[in-house]
């Protein structure tokens, strides 16, 4: 999570939003963890899990969802990944330079 907090901190004046999604889970310890760890984006929960799995497809954390201004779907990654890599990063930027273009 740091490396997603950071970019959202380092992206967010160009537009660049995060929203961290907790399913399943009990809403008084997401918030009590979110508020723990200093998390910077909005948190969302989804209790009982039927928007996020049914909805979206997801069944396991982390999921990444990339959607652009318009709300369509750009692409999505599973798994862990280094965020706060150069290739991460350049990738960002791109998606948000290309969202300028339009």
């Amino acid at each position: 999570m740091p490396s997603v907090n950071k970019l959202y901190t380092d992206f967010k004046r160009q537009g660049f939003e995060v929203l961290l999604v907790s399913f399943r889970e009990d809403p008084e310890l997401v918030k009590r963890t979110a508020l723990e760890r200093g998390y910077p984006a909005t948190v969302l929960i989804d209790q009982s899990g039927e928007v996020a799995g049914k909805g979206y497809g997801v069944w396991g954390p982390p999921t990444a969802y990339f959607v652009d201004q318009r709300g369509r779907l750009l692409g999505r990654v599973f798994g862990p990944r280094d965020w706060g890599s150069p290739a991460a990063r350049a990738f960002l930027q791109a998606l948000l330079d290309g969202g300028r273009k339009r």
